[in-house]
């Protein structure tokens, strides 16, 4: 087997199993109220579908760097693809809501791999100057996976049974695990490295108990519920003593070499914005659509599918220039057009046409597939090869905790702000207001009738809500622009003779 052909077949398996994970983040989300019905649970209890999945990723996605070096990137991403395929078997075949739980948590811990390994792999498979078109096409899986999983989950859930939306990642599991056993070659192992232990459990605790406080926050009411500050002091208690102890210890969990590279610190606090935005603007455009406006749940999957196909092309495009154009103006250039994006989104009325809100999702698109793509390559072109791995897994770990930020606060403030905006609409309710008199009501429905209250309360509602939505996307709008001079503390990285030999002989391999 030639050199090309065993990269592209890494390259196949690897995508393979990045897709499944990154799907498998959103996929479920449509089919909750299936399952709620299965398992005969309440909203509160379903939810924990969701939310042991994403704690246990958070947890075990900064281990992943140890566990590489220890037992060698091959062996763990083999282990890791059948730990995830068996696990959403399991899912499906679940019969009780603690069964799924269970299966969800060791679906999250296997899966928590993918994303930071295949990434690592990527780097060190390719060169320099093929890195970044490469980047590109690894960054489809990892963008395009949590777009497209609602579509396919709403589709698979009603043609079929929510239970395909896990048995789904079967055949991707398979394919993903015999490209990895036939093509990818094992890393250098590290006997020498020791596990701290004392670290990772308080990095663990910490990471959950934020977790935890953001999804059940909303439900909770934030910091009126002594749960939610229970669950905050945890996690600050627990950042404290993590971030005391890896300074005092001469073999940190996190190595803190990796935070004297400027651009990996720079690019992982860009991530975590970039998170933020992707997610909870996915998780707000469905409500809006479905509950607001009153879309089917087939059409919300269709028209914010394109989104998707914006990214796929703007990924394609600046995988081509990456070489030639210095990647932060790319970068910037992402951003601005995000920006522009949610400037649109911000206009939005409950009349807002089909074709505005595609136009509007596939800009976006666009935005954030030239944002990925540069930097990771950036983020990662002047850290030391060793710390890859765990520089990779820090980043996979920000991007995440941004999303959890973001649907959490987005979310948190479209419930405050629609009561605000509804009590502010009720104060203008007065017989004596001459709208009410100008006959905008609808015959038979006024303030001297329960049914016309009724009416009025629901279209006072839905338009507080709207605005709320509104608001979110114009603060999202805020702070996407105001990251973009970041972009400039970064180094643009440049080819040096050793990287310049190394694309010489990946060519001749060629």
């Amino acid at each position: 087997m030639t050199p090309r052909a065993q990269r592209g077949i890494v390259t196949g398996s690897i995508m393979l199993a990045t897709i499944m994970q990154t799907l498998d983040s959103t996929i479920a989300n449509v089919a909750l109220p299936h399952m709620q019905g299965t398992m005969s649970a309440t909203q509160d209890q379903i939810s924990w579908v969701l939310t042991s999945y994403i704690i246990a990723a958070a947890i075990a996605t900064p281990a992943t760097g140890f566990l590489s070096q220890r037992f060698g990137r091959k062996r763990l991403l083999a282990i890791s693809i059948v730990g995830f395929t068996v696990t959403s078997m399991l899912c499906g075949a679940a019969q009780t809501l603690e069964e799924i739980v269970i299966f969800r948590l060791a679906q999250g811990a296997f899966g928590a791999a993918f994303v930071p390994l295949s990434q690592a792999i990527m780097l060190d498979t390719y060169s320099m100057e093929q890195r970044g078109r490469m980047m590109a096409l690894w960054g489809v899986g990892v963008m395009v996976g949590p777009i497209a999983g609602p579509a396919l989950g709403g589709w698979l859930t009603d043609s079929y049974s929510w239970r395909w939306v896990f048995y789904i990642n079967v055949p991707f599991g398979i394919l993903a695990f015999l490209g990895v056993m036939y093509a990818l070659t094992e890393s250098k192992l590290d006997f020498l490295r020791r596990f701290d232990w004392l670290g990772f459990a308080f990095l663990s605790i910490a990471i959950g108990a934020t977790q935890l406080m953001l999804d059940r926050g909303n439900l909770k009411d934030w910091f009126s519920s002594p749960e939610i500050i229970l669950e905050t002091l945890i996690a600050a208690f627990a950042f404290y003593l993590f971030i005391t102890h890896s300074l005092t210890t001469q073999k940190p969990f996190i190595d803190l070499q990796l935070f004297t590279d400027r651009n990996l610190v720079v690019g992982v606090s860009m991530m975590f914005i970039v998170g933020l935005v992707l997610y909870a603007t996915m998780a707000l455009m469905p409500p809006y659509l479905e509950t607001l406006m009153g879309y089917p749940v087939t059409t919300t999957g269709l028209v914010l599918a394109p989104r998707g196909i914006g990214t796929m092309i703007a990924m394609i495009i600046s995988g081509r220039i990456i070489n030639r154009v210095d990647m932060r103006h790319i970068i910037a250039f992402g951003l601005a057009l995000s920006s522009f994006s949610l400037w649109q989104m911000a206009q939005f009325n409950l009349n807002v046409s089909e074709q505005t809100i595609i136009t509007t999702g596939v800009i976006q698109g666009f935005g954030l597939g030239f944002i990925f793509a540069p930097l990771t390559t950036i983020c990662f072109a002047t850290l030391p090869a060793h710390l890859r791995t765990d520089g990779t897994s820090i980043y996979s770990l920000m991007r995440n905790v941004g999303s959890s930020v973001g649907i959490s606060v987005a979310v948190s403030l479209v419930a405050r702000m629609t009561q605000i905006n509804h009590a502010s609409f009720a104060e203008h309710v007065d017989p004596t207001n001459p709208i009410f008199r100008s006959g905008a009501m609808p015959h038979g429905l006024g303030l001297e009738n329960p049914l016309g209250l009724a009416y009025l309360n629901e279209e006072i509602t839905r338009q507080a809500a709207a605005i709320a939505y509104l608001n979110d996307f114009r603060l999202m709008m805020y702070m996407t622009a105001l990251i973009i001079p970041l972009v400039y503390l970064m180094r643009n990285p440049t080819v040096t003779p050793e990287q310049a030999e190394e694309a010489a002989q990946h060519a001749v391999m060629d």
